[in-house]
């Protein structure tokens, strides 16, 4: 069998490596084996952490809510839940950014849901 000489797919391999670990600090981002370590952490973590934003995103917008309609007098669970009822078709994103950046369309959706 003849022999195989694989420096360069070995110095591709490498290289994609470090590629990604850019920016990493100290031998992280140099040293290939500490490189594949810190790779496979970093990858484990940035799957987490996208599941983890939409978990504090719906936590911020439902904070945003509670604010909004505590100043008009009612609490975030009475309005989710008559809004509901009423069969708002709204989401809490659009609700909260509604509350937050057009509060006159808010008082709109407001009153329809409390009526």
């Amino acid at each position: 069998m003849p022999r195989v000489k694989r420096g360069t797919s070995a110095n591709k391999k490498r290289a994609r490596v470090l590629k990604k670990t850019k920016g990493f600090m100290w031998g992280r981002k140099s040293k290939e084996r500490a490189a594949k370590e810190a790779l496979l952490h970093a990858q484990s973590h940035a799957f987490k952490g996208r599941k983890e934003k939409k978990r504090v995103f719906r936590r911020l917008w439902q904070t945003r809510l509670n604010a909004a309609v505590r100043a008009r007098g009612t609490n975030y669970s009475t309005f989710i839940a008559k809004a509901k009822e009423k069969s708002v078709l709204l989401d809490r994103k659009i609700l909260s950014n509604l509350a937050k950046d057009d509060p006159k369309a808010f008082d709109a959706v407001y009153e329809t849901v409390m009526k």
